[in-house]
């Protein structure tokens, strides 16, 4: 049964069988903005870009590598990003994910302590506005969902509003083991180098 995560919340990849979570897909989902028509009559929908990425980390909490729309792959191959997704979901929530992460820890540069993932909004909608957003953590690829390991939902709450940018979770590396810390922080940033800064300086 999937955990779903509250904010602030730590967990292991550890399924209940016992088993390590190695590959892993990072599913992003979210929703277009609803308008009313012209006149008040009716109802548009906006499309929304929202950009998911996710940046490397060593141990002296020194980028190694940012995973974006711009750069689909980390340059040691265990991450690949699914590619950019413009609109949301245009016909309300379809439970499918709008882009994807997929990593695999076994093929991951052992130098790397932390994946932070974040998410930026690229034409500046507020998250305030974005009737959705949500992660979740699965087995399986960007194609097919073996198993749902953690959900959680990353844009309910006051605090988002007036903001474009935000820190949705840390993986990060303890003792050898592998571990998911769920952020959902708004941050003030409006372009991706900047969020990746914030998350060095205040997530690591």
């Amino acid at each position: 049964m999937a955990i779903n995560l509250q904010k602030g919340q730590r967990i292991s990849l550890e399924k209940s069988n016992g088993s390590k979570l190695q590959n892993i897909c990072v599913g992003i989902n979210w929703g277009a903005i609803e308008k009313k028509g012209l006149f008040g009559f009716g109802k548009t929908k906006e499309a929304v870009d929202l950009d998911a990425s996710c940046a490397l980390f060593n141990d002296k909490k020194q980028l190694l590598d940012v995973i974006y729309f711009g750069s689909l792959k980390s340059k040691d191959g265990s991450i690949k990003h699914s590619g950019d997704d413009l609109t949301g979901d245009m016909g309300g929530d379809d439970g499918l994910d709008n882009e994807i992460i997929t990593v695999d820890f076994g093929r991951l540069n052992p130098e790397v302590n932390h994946v932070a993932f974040v998410l930026n909004s690229f034409r500046g909608h507020d998250f305030g506005t974005i009737p959705f957003a949500s992660i979740r953590i699965y087995e399986g690829t960007p194609t097919r969902v073996n198993e749902v390991f953690a959900t959680y939902d990353i844009a309910h709450g006051s605090n988002f509003a007036g903001h474009v940018s935000m820190v949705m979770g840390i993986f990060y590396k303890k003792n050898g083991e592998w571990k998911f810390n769920a952020i959902g922080e708004p941050t003030k940033d409006r372009k991706l180098e900047d969020t990746v800064k914030t998350v060095t300086q205040s997530y690591l």
